[in-house]
């Protein structure tokens, strides 16, 4: 069926259910308002699949098979190969025909491609396998209970239940809802909530303008709802637009980087080669073989190891960090993780113990009272949205209060959002006695009192007592506690059931509840040590001034500089500016705080992270560089982040961060040893093709030479790593790397002249009769000198004496220097016409050697003396 046709049907099918009766739904999609069987189930995922969109899926191993044999490599290869059938097969005589040559160009086609195909295959399965350690669980109704599962195994006609912070996980139906709020910006682009229910409000066309349909992908940011689920997969409505959405993804700063440094060699390439294709032709008058040598050395100068390499670091690096209880979700953060110069965190958690605890539960007098733990307990219990830590706290008291579910059933809700930073519950006692009961930030809390309960009397909330209850928590606050309010409020018995924030007026002050989550141990040490590899640390939190700042002199951080989102809502961006440089401690933000203030960060130039896990994270975790959550974190914080903590704990970010600058270091390896080595190449090209009577080098040799070297670059990503090239974020420079190119390029080319000389007057392979030996020689040094300087430039150090490559470095690039001097001794120099060489050879090459090895590290010396870099 045509893409359209699909869409259509999805679209068209999704407006009959939103219009439909409920029970004709459940008997469309075979369920019931106990859920689907486990019997039915089965039979739906064979049916359709699990619930997955299709663009986000792996590609077939043999589809990736099919891409490994699609590049400039082997379009060349295969020319030569097509050329050799006419040259040695179809123009010559029977008995002069030879199969040698186009076996040995399709053997390199087949190698180069397979080697390509297992490091992109295995990197794909490592990645998919990655990603399947973060699962994301929904509640579904099956079997007539409430259980939780994966969002994958959930099949059209299951009945699920939502709360703030879940991700719809298919097209909806809403059955029943309550303040029901849901952002659709991953379909609409648009940050404003939308509000949805189980109410059809006609006259709309547009799919996710709809009310009473919540659509797969889409994220609940408050209230909750019960929902039938419609479509999944590939039907959903998400799929239609799922490619769209990936074209509008905005570019990272990791592919901007490769981009950039591609887009130079590339460019470089297109100035040398004609120059190399000219200068042969002219000279030579061998268009066509001047035409093929060309595109040879252009397949030189291709980095067309890039990505094999760039997949190879970063999908090593992604299974190191997961051995240290970092999951990696998209592979590209790795560098962001490691260019990270800003760590924005709230505090929870991360400096502190995460376990909060309820330590005191005061009434207005400031004495420890039950009645106003028994009141909060009362919300915490019967409250059906996300239950936070201090929800968690409060349900600790559970011994003492198991009683209530025998007094109470609830019968409204009132759920907490951002705006009002609180959340009420609507109760009912065995009387028919209603109460609803609220808890939140206590400056919200005081502006809806109007009463406050003393010694068990309701009397008017003076200012005399607002002052004495801001005193109590100011107390506590400077403690290094936070701090709730509890109120109460009866409601008639006759009042219908449709309570509504408006409701939330007149309230009586009962008391506080005050929060301990004591400073983690140890967790001032990592901070020091984060801002000795160049990563400092801004607190983003929610919670008050007097709070962060105890638990962050607790750890020894800077406290003299402290903004609050009050004033942050007041400033304009170029003040902001000014006081985002020196401030650290940011307090009572909103979610729009949060991503503001990453934003202007970026602006300034900063690598920024951000760690969170709740709701009001997602915006400043889509905005930050690099986003980071744990596993514990609510559904939205984890769609939203890439890279996910298995454990909330700095010790972890910091090993990442050190993580993600060995593999940042380790790509910039290749990138620098591929660059000037091709500036060298194409360099000692030019000259020799301006005095040699013949070509250089015959194109089957250059692209045999081109496949060992790549070969040698293999193992990279297991390389080692010197401390000196992870103590300071790095990120991608190509101006960098075109001066590296130019710096040390021409090195090479120095010892290629060199060697052309020795060729041409000491072994005499001066004339076309002896061009063999000619070629023969300088293949042999400029494998050997390429290699070589896969030592010499990945360390800033003397390589072998101060810094060892790894073993597997080591192993490869012994093995393909080993190799290409005995080439010319075996069967394979007939297809390559190659030649022996006399042993004297190998005394000037030997001697060769040492003086490259000796000039580049003067030369290494003085550029990192002139640019205070090397890799």
């Amino acid at each position: 069926m045509e893409k359209y046709e699909v869409e259509k049907q999805i679209k068209g099918s999704l407006k009959l259910y939103s219009e439909a009766e409920i029970t004709t739904i459940y008997q469309e999609l075979e369920s019931g308002v106990e859920g689907l069987s486990s019997s039915s189930v089965e039979k739906k995922i064979k049916k359709y699949g699990l619930n997955e969109i299709s663009n986000q899926k792996p590609k077939a191993w043999y589809v990736q098979l099919f891409l490994a044999f699609l590049n400039p490599f082997n379009l060349i290869l295969g020319t030569l190969a097509i050329v050799s059938v006419f040259t040695d097969i179809i123009f010559v005589r029977a008995e002069e025909r030879s199969w040698v040559s186009i076996f040995f160009i399709l053997s390199m086609i087949l190698i180069s491609s397979l080697i390509k195909f297992i490091q992109e295959y295995n990197s794909s399965k490592t990645a998919q396998r990655l990603k399947g350690l973060i699962v994301t669980k929904v509640t579904v109704l099956r079997d007539g209970d409430w259980r939780e599962i994966d969002l994958k195994k959930i099949v059209p006609g299951d009945i699920v239940k939502l709360a703030a912070g879940d991700i719809v996980p298919g097209d909806l139906r809403i059955i029943k809802s309550k303040d029901l709020f849901i952002s659709q910006s991953v379909l609409t682009g648009e940050s404003d909530p939308v509000e949805k229910s189980e109410k059809l409000i006609k006259g709309s066309n547009i799919i996710s303008e709809i009310s009473n349909l919540a659509l797969m992908g889409t994220n609940i940011l408050s209230g909750s709802a019960t929902g039938i689920v419609l479509h999944t997969g590939g039907m959903a409505f998400l799929s239609t637009i799922s490619e769209n959405l990936s074209g509008l993804k905005v570019e990272t700063s990791f592919e901007k980087g490769i981009d950039d440094i591609s887009k130079l060699l590339i460019k470089f390439m297109f100035v040398m080669v004609p120059i190399v294709f000219f200068i042969n032709g002219y000279l030579k008058h061998e268009w066509f073989e001047s035409l093929l040598f060309s595109l040879s050395v252009a397949i030189g100068l291709t980095p067309e190891m890039l990505p094999m390499i760039v997949t190879g670091n970063l999908t090593k690096g992604a299974i190191e960090l997961s051995k240290k209880k970092t999951i990696v979700k998209k592979l590209d953060s790795i560098h962001n993780f490691g260019a990270m110069n800003i760590l924005c965190t709230d505090k929870t958690g991360t400096l502190t113990l995460d376990k909060v605890s309820v330590v005191k539960y005061l009434n207005l007098h400031g004495e420890q009272d039950d009645n106003v733990l028994y009141f909060g307990y009362l919300n915490s219990f019967f409250q059906t949205g996300l239950k936070n830590l201090m929800d968690r706290a409060i349900l600790d008291f559970e011994d003492q209060h198991a009683h209530i579910k025998n007094e109470y059933k609830k019968i409204d809700e009132l759920p907490f959002d951002f705006d009002r930073r609180r959340m009420s519950v609507i109760l009912e006692d065995n009387s028919k006695q209603r109460i609803m009961i609220t808890k939140g930030a206590i400056e919200e809390m005081l502006s809806i009192s109007k009463f406050a309960e003393v010694d068990g009397e309701i009397i008017p909330l003076e200012e005399k007592i607002g002052n004495r209850i801001k005193d109590l928590v100011n107390e506590l606050n400077n403690d290094g506690m936070r701090v709730i309010g509890i109120s109460k409020k009866l409601l008639s018995k006759e009042r219908e059931l449709n309570f509504a924030v408006k409701d939330e007026v007149d309230v009586t002050f009962i008391g506080i509840l005050g929060f301990l989550d004591p400073a983690k141990e140890g967790v001032g040490e990592i901070l020091k040590s984060l801002n000795g590899y160049g990563v400092n640390i801004k607190i983003l939190t929610g919670d008050n001034e007097l709070v962060t700042k105890k638990v962050c002199r607790d750890i020894g951080i800077d406290t003299s500089n402290t903004i609050d989102g009050e004033l942050i809502d007041k400033l304009e961006d170029i003040e902001l500016k000014k006081l985002l440089g020196e401030t650290t401690i940011f307090c009572k933000l909103s979610p729009s705080n949060k991503s503001r203030i990453i934003k202007l960060l970026q602006e300034m130039g900063n690598t920024v992270g951000f760690m969170g896990d709740g709701i009001n994270d997602s915006p400043a975790l889509r905005q930050a560089d690099v986003g980071i959550s744990v596993d514990t974190g609510v559904d939205i914080a984890k769609e939203s982040a890439e890279i996910i903590l298995l454990e909330k704990d700095l010790t972890v970010l910091l090993e990442g961060v050190i993580g993600g600058r060995k593999v940042f270091t380790n790509m910039t390896k290749y990138l620098k040893m591929t660059a000037s080595s091709n500036f060298g190449n194409v360099f000692s090209v030019v000259i020799a093709s301006a005095f040699l009577p013949f070509l250089p080098m015959l194109p089957i040799q250059i692209l045999f030479q081109n496949l060992l070297y790549d070969i040698s670059q293999i193992s990279i990503p297991w390389d080692n790593v010197d401390e000196d090239e992870i103590l300071k974020p790095k990120n991608w420079s190509a101006e960098n790397i075109g001066t590296f190119m130019i710096y040390i390029g021409p090195v090479s080319s120095i010892f290629d002249i060199l060697t052309f000389l020795l060729m041409f007057y000491v072994f005499k392979a001066n004339s076309i009769e002896t061009q063999a030996l000619f070629h023969t020689g300088w293949f042999i040094e400029s494998i050997l000198s390429q290699t070589l300087i896969i030592h010499l430039i990945r360390t800033r150090k003397i390589p072998f004496i101060q810094s060892n490559a790894n073993i597997k470095v080591i192993l490869l690039t012994s093995a393909i220097m080993i190799f290409a001097i005995c080439v010319p001794y075996t069967k394979l120099n007939i297809s390559l016409e190659f030649v022996p060489l006399v042993p004297l050879y190998f005394v000037w090459i030997l001697f060769m050697l040492f003086g490259y090895f000796f000039l580049i590290l003067i030369m290494k010396r003085y550029y990192i003396k002139k640019f205070k870099n090397w890799l």
